[in-house]
């Protein structure tokens, strides 16, 4: 084991930071003979990975939140302010992952259905009802999911930043 991957193995953060000084240095004089190639291929398709995990993440507990506000009316008094926070938030990320990796917009897409079934069962935990309270198919489109302004009674003009 070469002494960049023991570093790898024994101090991750130390070695991200020595690696790009390295990759700073590679281009700098065009030698890359000090560069730990492997390792660095690995964590940049980790941080990929780790992309996807947080719009996985984030989309679900928006989907949840939707959820909640269209089948549980009887919640909203005390939790449309938080339901709407939660809701604007995610979506305001979700749009600027979206935004910063296009390349991201089709995985969303792929997910949607799956993530849903998941947010299904997580909104009947948090709203103390029956799985089936919730519809099997998703009552809206990824495209509303993401819209400020679905639903409208959720997010009247004022709330829609």
């Amino acid at each position: 084991m070469d002494r960049s991957s023991a570093a790898y193995d024994e101090d991750f953060y130390a070695w991200t930071q020595a690696q790009a000084q390295e990759l700073r240095r590679a281009g700098a004089e065009r030698n890359n003979a000090p560069v730990d190639w492997e390792n660095v291929a690995e964590e940049i398709e980790s941080m990929g990975r780790s992309q996807k995990s947080e719009i996985d993440s984030r989309l679900g507990v928006l989907l949840v939140h939707l959820l909640k506000w269209l089948f549980c009316p009887d919640l909203r008094e005390r939790c449309e302010r938080g339901w709407r926070l939660t809701v604007r938030e995610q979506r305001k990320k979700l749009l600027k992952d979206i935004k910063d990796s296009p390349s991201l917009r089709p995985y969303i897409a792929d997910v949607f259905a799956e993530v849903y079934s998941d947010a299904r069962l997580r909104a009947a935990v948090e709203a103390d009802v029956p799985d089936g309270h919730f519809p099997v198919e998703p009552p809206f489109t990824l495209d509303q999911a993401l819209d400020p302004a679905y639903p409208a009674e959720l997010f009247p003009p004022e709330w829609r930043v």
